[in-house]
């Protein structure tokens, strides 16, 4: 069982709204990244780790993205992506500089939906 189950009508539109432009934005990322937009190639050149880290960065965006499109799987979506955006944000800060803020809106939706889709344990049934 998820808090999803006890979230009202108007909330769960809220978070499939939210995880569907994150599956679009990270889908569109990723796919750059796989595809090798020269500018993904030019940032993962200042990052330093080589271009293997670019292919596994966008596999995880695309399959995170994938992720949050099957309920069943939504808040692993939303947990790994918040990880990647943390790490996206530390890269910007102190590897390649430039701007975090759209890593960091990233992060904070990424979160916003694996705090919605978080699991709850069931209450202990009661013995008689």
């Amino acid at each position: 069982m998820t808090s999803s189950s006890s979230l009202s009508p108007l909330q769960r539109r809220i978070v499939w709204g939210v995880r569907i432009l994150l599956a679009l934005a990270f889908g569109a990322a990723g796919a750059a990244k796989l595809a090798g937009v020269p500018q993904m190639v030019q940032v993962f050149d200042a990052i330093g780790f080589g271009q293997w880290f670019r292919y596994v960065t966008g596999v995880v965006e695309v399959g995170g993205a994938l992720l949050l499109l099957v309920p069943a799987t939504g808040f692993f979506g939303g947990l790994l992506l918040a990880a990647t955006m943390v790490c996206a944000v530390a890269t910007h800060l102190v590897l390649i500089g430039g701007n975090p803020a759209p890593a960091i809106v990233l992060t904070l939706l990424s979160a916003f939906v694996a705090w919605r889709l978080r699991p709850v344990p069931r209450p202990a049934a009661i013995a008689r």
